[in-house]
């Protein structure tokens, strides 16, 4: 059995969970409240940070080396490309999206909206908040350039990076936080992309305190 120890809205375990979704693998999921530093999960992962994934007798950490495992163990579908340079453009955006994106508008609009009130944090900083819904203009931006030369966001297949991109937009897209009206091609990819039978599970998520808006779970949007 996998075991996949997750929290709802985080982008990367939900990055992991669709991965494992579109091969089709079978996972039991244990939400994990890592704030409160519970000891058995410390002794999972000292660095108290999910996902954690336990998968054929290892204790994993950290999305991409999981997600890079779970495509070497289970090359089809594929989600990386076969030749080098087309890896490294995957590899390029999983970690734009995983560190610039996160930090310009992820930690500044989910992390400020909904995990302060989970965790018992405080308050959303409204400074924060505005830079989050500033920066995630010029992101749509540069995605919409990137589709507007390629099918997907890597390439000409789907791949690892479109994930990693659909795993952070849907989180923000669960709390009204993208403005689907900034790119028609942007919005296409992403109706394109939530409609794989993969984000199924994803789309059915609720956090209590904060219900989804009604377009969340539509495939047309």
């Amino acid at each position: 059995m996998i075991r996949l120890f997750h929290v709802p809205l985080s982008p990367f375990c939900r990055k992991v969970r669709l991965v494992l979704a579109e091969k089709k693998l079978e996972v039991e999921l244990v939400e994990e409240r890592y704030w409160e530093k519970d000891p058995d999960f410390l002794r999972r992962n000292p660095a108290g940070k999910v996902p954690v994934l336990r998968m054929d007798g290892m204790t994993m950490s950290e999305s991409t080396p999981i997600c890079e495992y779970i495509e070497e163990k289970y090359p089809e579908p594929a989600l990386m490309p076969p030749n080098p340079e087309a890896r490294y453009e995957v590899r390029r955006l999983v970690s734009w999206f995983d560190d610039k994106f996160h930090q310009d508008v992820t930690s500044n609009l989910l992390y400020e909206r909904v995990n302060k009130k989970i965790t018992g944090e405080g308050y959303p900083d409204s400074r924060n908040v505005k830079a989050g819904a500033k920066a995630i203009r010029f992101h749509i931006d540069y995605m919409a350039w990137l589709l507007d030369q390629r099918r997907w966001l890597a390439g000409d297949a789907i791949s690892l990076a479109d994930f990693s991109a659909a795993a952070h937009l849907s989180s923000l897209d669960y709390i009204s936080d993208v403005d689907w009206h900034r790119s028609q091609t942007v919005k296409d990819w992403y109706a394109k992309i939530k409609s794989r039978p993969a984000f199924r599970a994803v789309l059915a998520d609720t956090v209590p305190g904060f219900p989804p808006p009604a377009h969340y779970a539509d495939l047309d949007f």
